[in-house]
């Protein structure tokens, strides 16, 4: 290589401190960011394939657990285990590098995995909500859930992603480095009409229309439970504060949990709609996909773990079958007979003899 190919004259540096120098010090972040971030983002992957690949062994090894609404437990399992592979893992290598070293090919799959994974995510999140809500809200409307139903709403959200997923990888839209240049996602900086079509109907589509969706839900969700509790206390029962503040509390952390994950993503993609020439710092433009990366870490715990038939199988099978559960239930369902005979059984017999608002 001749003295005009490089910016170094060859009497003023040698090869090899230029070469340093281009490996050790980021023209984008300053290098203790990226370990920083890195960090971060290994103990972001350990939580989230920790936690799914919990939930996902619980479930696989209790088929008694496997009821309809589970099944959408499940499956936001495995779409967040992927999140945790596909992306942390992935960011926290390419951030301990310094940069995005591992090619286009991968920086593309990066981006559709994480987006595709992402938004089955979401809308599985979104498809809980309603069906919570039908539970709660609509007993008798007649839209029972049955497994049938579960895996029918799967199939829809997981294509459905997966349309979204694939079309940036057939021209409308792209995948590309973003932010810091050690992750990749939509090409979110493309000028052009093509891009800006896609990125109206995506956020509108899979953004906007979810987070109303589960805002709505979950709100009517908790008036629904207000409303009974008053009328069980006016008809002379004795309803259950206990119960009814943890069940508002999960609603809560759910809709927090989901806030924090998803709300600097979608005010991100909403703003670059709306004003394309806006200038936007690459860690500002980084960090709402971080957070987005985050909820495979909560969304077990939320969905999961906070219940304590799922927390007694989970503890028995880390303890490889010698944890035995101690002390009384509460008005748990016995794991054994989660069926749906036996859940208005149990449902019923717990409000007849105790007037008592069960949490979800």
């Amino acid at each position: 290589m001749d003295s005009n190919s490089t910016p170094w004259n060859s009497d003023s540096h040698p090869p090899s401190l230029h070469n340093e120098f281009v490996t050790v010090v980021p023209t984008i972040f300053p290098r203790v960011g990226y370990s920083i971030i890195s960090f971060l983002m290994f103990i972001n992957t350990v939580l989230s394939v920790f936690n799914n690949g919990l939930v996902i062994t619980v479930m696989l090894r209790n088929p008694s657990l496997l009821h309809p609404m589970n099944v959408f437990i499940l499956s936001l399992a495995v779409s967040d285990l992927m999140i945790g592979l596909c992306g942390s893992l992935v960011v926290t290598i390419t951030n301990y590098q310094g940069s995005f070293f591992i090619g286009h090919a991968a920086c593309v799959f990066q981006g559709f995995a994480v987006n595709y994974f992402g938004l089955v995510s979401l809308c599985t999140l979104t498809l809980l909500a309603y069906e919570r809500y039908n539970v709660v809200c609509k007993p008798r409307a007649g839209l029972k859930l049955s497994m049938r139903r579960s895996i029918i709403g799967l199939v829809i959200v997981w294509v459905f992603c997966l349309f979204w997923a694939v079309a940036p990888l057939f021209g409308w839209s792209s995948y590309g480095p973003e932010g810091v240049q050690t992750s990749c996602s939509l090409a979110w900086e493309e000028r052009s009409w093509s891009n800006y079509s896609y990125l109206i109907l995506y956020t509108l589509l899979c953004f906007i229309i979810p987070v109303v969706v589960i805002i709505y839900c979950y709100t009517k969700v908790l008036k629904s439970m207000n409303t009974l509790n008053r009328s069980v206390e006016l008809q002379g029962g004795r309803s259950s504060q206990k119960e009814n503040d943890h069940a508002i509390s999960m609603v809560l952390a759910m809709l927090i949990a989901f806030f924090v994950c998803w709300l600097p993503y979608t005010v991100l993609s909403m703003v670059i709609v709306l004003d394309p020439e806006l200038y936007i710092p690459p860690l500002i433009a980084t960090m709402p996909m971080y957070f987005a990366k985050t909820s495979p870490v909560y969304n077990p715990i939320i969905y999961f773990l906070s219940n304590k038939q799922f927390r007694d199988a989970a503890l028995e099978v880390m303890s490889c079958g010698r944890y035995i559960p101690h002390g009384p239930t509460g008005v748990s369902i016995n794991m054994r007979s989660l069926n749906k005979r036996s859940l208005l059984t149990s449902l019923s017999r717990n409000v007849n003899t105790h007037s008592k608002v069960l949490p979800l």
